[in-house]
């Protein structure tokens, strides 16, 4: 780890691209702290801490803390990511939008440009549902208004400043993407939860030393934690191997194939994707409903699937499973990998080339996808059952200790659940092992540039 360290810092490229993935993420914390114009902060730390262990927490978690301050980055990176999905969608749908797909690099730039204007309308439309939630929102302890100034000047006032917010960390994320390090939006989250992880561990050590959580609950939480991050890893670097025979070719005087390979297919080929896609989903409800008169089968519903109730749990596994799938069906085609062994002479042993090969990929690539889709809705479900809903029955060699025991562990541990559950851990864990390959894979790239270089100069001064 410290030579990898030391070989990035010592290729000017390389230490570039990071100082400008720093540079870009620090300006995105910077305007964590922004706070929209007529939004009355002492009344919003009020409501955080009513809401904290609502819906409302988990998607302030993903924006760093922005949208309990309601600051200029309070919608963050979830306007995009829902146009994502929804142009995703419609790509498979829409012949037009098919087509442009299979365009090349001009087709990508043209989706990418309807992504941009559909995260423009999102965005508008989530922060105009924020501000009216905000001006209805009066039921705040001390009598404390939200708003300064109600009406139509702040409703467009916010719009404009969560909506321009949006397309300025859109555009950010785009950057560091391009000219950065890793994945820009994935990035972006990640930051937004890690920042917050040193005051939870604070937080959490003076609830210890207050008497408010015992240390035995400390070290379960810890112990769920490691179990977590072990679960992550092993699972993000499973795969599959199908072994892949190359038939001998003569080209010429030379002998080409004749060799051994493998196709190694991902246990979770969609990554923390299909958590962060079902995650932004869940939040369209609530905003639309923060637009409609109060009471009613709309107030109704949202309240069905707020954080940590049945309905919302059941849509989450079932979103998480869907877009593995999903995301998995758009980032590999076993028909293309078929097609492009039957050109170079390569077959899988006892599977006929063409489409029996096609469809044998196919079948261990959605068996593998299962379990990949399941162990992703067990990390980010899972530790809410055990701190917030799950009763397990007296043990009989712990008796009544136990017993006495997760009471207190199910409420003491609400408090920290966002930060140490499954979500927040998948979404960190997972960005961070896709950052540091493409940082190997970069480092690779540049040795092997550098000893092809210095081989070319030896042979011109041989």
């Amino acid at each position: 780890m410290v030579e990898t360290l030391r070989n990035l810092f010592a290729i000017a490229d390389l230490r570039n691209r990071v100082l400008f993935t720093l540079g870009l993420l620090a300006i995105y914390r910077v305007g964590i702290f922004i706070p929209t114009p007529g939004v009355n902060p002492a009344a919003l730390e009020v409501l955080a801490q009513q809401t904290q262990n609502s819906m409302l927490g988990l998607y302030n978690m993903f924006t760093g803390g922005a949208l309990a301050r309601v600051t200029i980055f309070a919608l963050g990176v979830m306007p995009y990511i829902s146009s994502s999905i929804i142009l995703q969608l419609l790509t498979v749908v829409w012949p037009y939008l098919e087509r442009l797909s299979k365009e090349g690099e001009l087709g990508r730039r043209k989706i990418t440009q309807y992504t941009r204007y559909l995260t423009l309308a999102l965005a508008a439309v989530q922060s105009l549902g924020i501000a009216i939630w905000l001006e209805r929102n009066t039921d705040i302890p001390g009598g404390l208004p939200l708003v300064y100034d109600p009406g139509w000047g702040f409703r467009l006032g916010c719009m404009l400043t969560l909506t321009t917010g949006t397309m300025f960390i859109m555009w950010l994320g785009e950057q560091i993407t391009e000219r950065g390090i890793g994945n820009g939006m994935s990035l972006i989250i990640f930051a937004g939860i890690v920042v917050g992880l040193p005051h939870a561990a604070i937080a959490t050590f003076d609830q210890m030393r207050t008497g408010q959580m015992s240390l035995l609950v400390i070290a379960l939480l810890v112990v769920l934690m490691v179990l977590v991050i072990a679960a992550i890893i092993y699972v993000e670097r499973g795969h599959r191997r199908i072994a892949v025979q190359y038939a001998k070719r003569v080209v010429g005087r030379r002998q080409y194939g004749g060799s051994s390979t493998h196709i190694p297919l991902k246990v979770n080929t969609g990554g923390v994707i299909p958590v962060i896609f079902a995650s932004s989903i869940l939040t369209f409800p609530g905003t639309f409903a923060g637009m409609v008169q109060a009471g009613g089968w709309a107030d109704a519903f949202v309240r069905q699937i707020q954080y940590g109730m049945p309905l919302y749990n059941l849509l989450y596994v079932t979103l998480i499973i869907f877009f593995a799938y999903f995301y998995t069906a758009i980032i590999f085609n076993p028909d293309d990998v078929a097609e492009n062994m039957r050109k170079y002479g390569g077959f899988i042993p006892g599977i006929r080339p063409g489409k029996r090969t096609a469809e044998y990929i196919d079948t261990i690539l959605a068996r593998i996808t299962l379990v990949g889709a399941v162990y992703l809705a067990l990390v980010a479900i899972l530790p809410e059952f055990l701190l917030t809903g799950f009763r397990v029955a007296p043990i009989p060699l712990i008796g009544e200790q136990l017993d006495a025991l997760l009471p207190r562990f199910v409420t003491e541990g609400l408090n920290v659940q966002f930060f140490f559950g499954g979500t927040s851990l998948l979404i960190v864990v997972g960005v961070a092992m896709d950052t540091v390959n493409q940082v190997e894979s970069q480092l690779i790239m540049r040795h092997y540039d550098g000893f092809m270089k210095k081989t070319r100069i030896r042979g011109r001064r041989g």
